[in-house]
């Protein structure tokens, strides 16, 4: 679909777009066109403009959070619009510094900031993080069809069929529940520095539940980009490492998506961590890889 510029940014924002260009994203998105544009009086602003359905909803989602917070760890929010065209716009990050490499103590800072999302009051209505449980285990789909998980070579069927009660009872029974802020989707291309600040964005899964999640689920990213081994950044996830495990077993093996490309082979990158890292939780032998 042809990235097009939103016809009604200049009326929404109330200024001229001066210059603007279109800005590549990680890939691992929905289908959005992103445009950073310098306005006629001197500001510069980043433009998420949706182009299909899912992207719509995707953007919906992600507004009520900067309609509704404000914080030191969300760059400013300009306009959120919702008609002919849907596009939120906010401050531009650009000229910040993008992970990775992360540098000095960024990774120390970084679990700070999400200390900080969990304290923040979640707006009114923001999805409970229970509600997506079946979304985010992925072992019942591996138990349902085990072959695309399998695909990915990282342990053999006998290992599997050992191991997926375990990971499975670990995945249902663990806690999801809680009143924190959750950003869920937290990792390197959605966080930012200037100094010793970071800003996140892509708040489009944020829900209110159990804080650790976000930790747990950024930590397999963490650790392909020279960060810390998964356990020494969260020792006891109470089961979380076996979903988040489950979740990325069950799409590693799967044809991307139009939209993202290159998804999968960063799911099956983040399952080579994620996989050893809940079966040690659990006391189960390593992974099994197949040979050849």
């Amino acid at each position: 679909m042809q990235k097009t510029f939103p016809a009604e940014f200049e009326s929404a924002v109330g200024a001229r777009a001066a210059t603007r260009r279109s800005v590549r994203g990680s890939g691992y998105g929905t289908n959005t066109a992103k445009w950073s544009v310098e306005l006629d009086n001197g500001r510069r602003v980043f433009v998420k403009h949706a182009l299909d359905e899912l992207a719509t909803k995707w953007l919906r989602d992600e507004a009520k959070i900067y309609e509704a917070v404000r914080a030191p760890f969300l760059p400013a929010f300009v306009v959120f619009h919702d008609a002919d065209d849907t596009f939120l716009v906010i401050e531009d990050l650009s000229d910040a510094y993008w992970p990775p490499p992360w540098i000095d103590d960024q990774i120390t800072v970084a679990m700070a900031t999400l200390a900080e999302v969990h304290a923040t009051g979640p707006p009114a209505g923001l999805r409970e993080l229970e509600d997506l449980r079946f979304w985010l285990n992925g072992w019942i789909a591996v138990a349902e069809d085990p072959a695309p998980f399998l695909s990915a070579g990282l342990c053999t069927p006998e290992w599997l069929r050992e191991a997926l009660p375990s990971l499975s009872r670990a995945s249902q029974e663990c806690e999801l529940g809680g009143d924190a802020l959750v950003h869920l989707d937290f990792r390197s291309d959605n966080a930012c520095f200037r100094g010793d600040r970071m800003s996140i964005v892509d708040w489009n899964l944020a829900a209110v539940g159990n804080p650790l999640i976000d930790a747990v689920a950024c930590a397999p990213s963490l650790r392909l980009e020279d960060g810390p081994e998964p356990w020494e950044l969260v020792p006891d996830t109470g089961g979380l490492s076996s979903l988040v495990a489950g979740f990325f077993a069950a799409r590693a093996g799967l044809p991307p998506p139009a939209t993202a490309p290159t998804v999968r082979e960063f799911q099956r990158a983040q399952l080579e961590v994620a996989l050893p890292w809940a079966a040690r939780e659990l006391g189960l032998d390593p992974p099994k890889r197949l040979s050849g």
